[in-house]
Formats: C-alpha cells, sequence, structure tokens
C-alpha cells in the first residue's frame, strides 16, 4: 500500500500479519500494533521523544548480560511483571501467594542439608529460617526442591560483586519427610535495586525512590504441584507500602525476631497449590 497516512497505517500494519500460522502470536502482535498506535496518538508522540526512546531502550540491552537483567528490572519497575504474575497465579484462598522473579536468580546454587548455613560467608547478621512446605489439605510435601536467595547486609547479591568465586546467601535443599525445612542464613534487609543504569534513569527523572523491602527469595518445586515463586517479606520495614517492584503482599511478610543469642529466627510455612491436571 502506498500513501499511507496517519489514520491509515495501522489497519495497514495489522493487516501484514493476517497471515500468521500461529493464532496466539496473531493475537498478540495484532493487539500489540493497535496499543502502541494508540499510545502514540494519545501522547502525541514526537520524533525526538521517539528517538529518546530508542536510545533508552538499546542502553537497557546493552548493560543487560549473564549478571544483570535490565529488562527484568524495567518490567519490574513498570508494575507488568508483578501484573503477569498476578493474571497467573490465581491460586485458591489458602495457597501461599506469589510474587516477582526478580533479576537475581541464577542456575547451578550450591546444595545444602538441613540446617547448613546458605550464607557461606556473606555479610549480615546470623537468622535462621525455618517452616513447612504443605498443600491445599495440609498434607506434607516431602522432598520439594526449595531455592532460597538473599541480598547480603550491604544490599548485594552475590551476582554483583566481582571476582567472588563462590555463591553466597543462596542455595538448594529439600523438604523433609514431614514438609519440613530449616536453613541458617543472614538478616534481610532493605536495599536499593540496581540504579546506575537506564532504570535508575528513569526512576530519578519520576522522583521515584529504588528501594526493595526486606525479603527472601523462594522457589519451590515439586511433582504433582505448581511451582512456586514468591518472597517472604520482613515485617516492619519501611518500604512494605512503597516497594520499587510492587511485589509486596500481606499474606508474605513475616515477623524476623532477635533471639536472646542474638541471632533472628523466621517462621514461614508454605501451602502448594495442586497441578492442574487438564
Amino acid at each position: 500500500m502506498r500513501n499511507l497516512n496517519q489514520d491509515t497505517i495501522t489497519q495497514a500494519v495489522i493487516a501484514r500479519f493476517a497471515a500468521t500460522p500461529d493464532p496466539r502470536l496473531k493475537e498478540i502482535m495484532t493487539s500489540l500494533v493497535q496499543h502502541l498506535h494508540a499510545f502514540a496518538r494519545e501522547v502525541k508522540l514526537t520524533e525526538e521523544e521517539w528517538f529518546k526512546g530508542i536510545e533508552f531502550l538499546t542502553r537497557v540491552g546493552h548493560i543487560t548480560d549473564g549478571k544483570r537483567q535490565e529488562f527484568i528490572l524495567l518490567s519490574d519497575t513498570l508494575g507488568l511483571s508483578m501484573l503477569t504474575v498476578a493474571m497467573n497465579n490465581d491460586k485458591p484462598a489458602g495457597c501461599t501467594e506469589a510474587t516477582v522473579f526478580g533479576p537475581f536468580h541464577v542456575e547451578g546454587a550450591p546444595h545444602y542439608e538441613h540446617g547448613e548455613d546458605v550464607a557461606n560467608g556473606a555479610t549480615g547478621q546470623p537468622c535462621e529460617v525455618r517452616g513447612t512446605v504443605r498443600g491445599m489439605g495440609g498434607e506434607p510435601v516431602p522432598g520439594a526442591v526449595i531455592e532460597v536467595w538473599q541480598a547480603d547486609a550491604e544490599g548485594k547479591y552475590d551476582v554483583q560483586r566481582e571476582g567472588l568465586k563462590q555463591h553466597q546467601a543462596r542455595g538448594v535443599l529439600k523438604s523433609g519427610p514431614q514438609g519440613e525445612y530449616r536453613f541458617k542464613s543472614i538478616l534481610a534487609e532493605a536495599y536499593p535495586i540496581p540504579d546506575d543504569g537506564p532504570v535508575g534513569d528513569m526512576l530519578r527523572a519520576t522522583k521515584r525512590h529504588p528501594w526493595r523491602p526486606a525479603h527472601l527469595h523462594f522457589m519451590i518445586r515439586a511433582p504433582g504441584y505448581e511451582t512456586l515463586i514468591t518472597h517472604v517479606f520482613r515485617n516492619g520495614d519501611k518500604y512494605l507500602d512503597s516497594d520499587a517492584v510492587f511485589g509486596v503482599r500481606e499474606s508474605l511478610v513475616a515477623d524476623w525476631v532477635e533471639q536472646p543469642d542474638g541471632t533472628w529466627l523466621v517462621e514461614y510455612d508454605f501451602v502448594l497449590n495442586p497441578a492442574s491436571s487438564g
């Protein structure tokens, strides 16, 4: 087609996707074009603004590598990650709620036995974490694979530290015969998301802070149950109501209790949703 204008170009672009063989891909691309074009019209996007947007996304791509996922960070700070999680994890009442995955999970974390210290030298006050993994009917889930990871006392994940030769404050363990789990780590502390890149520039330009409330990350997998990706947040943290990535859920907030010996204890029981048979 020739001589397209601002009133006719949207339908012309949509028509180019008409032969897409995958119906879901066709649906997504058609809707994407419609909404992108509608956005440009609504805000009366200038060419300079469009180019700045391209530059911004290019910078997001350049800073992303095997240790830092700036696109996930961007999605998180725009609320898109949590919206997608909420739409796809509408669990029955009583199940542990899901929340954002975050950009700092890595494959190949070390395995630990019950009671061992996953901190592995990370800085922070000693803390014990324990609880159970159960199903909706209260049945224990033995042998559930539990991955945990967290930032250290300085707000850094191990993958953010140059030259570190071992994983710290992350590990993999399995629930016991009664669904129980227990490990040592460090006290969870609030920390800012990485703000030395384009996402940080966006936060500063919009007068937003980069802070996340103190939390532990968990991913729990067991046969017959849906995989759970979630956090446990530290009660009393001042950022619980303004999490930079919108991930807090009231049901995921727990008490960290200081013990007489100066260590800390947090207890949290997870309830998994049965996997769909369909």
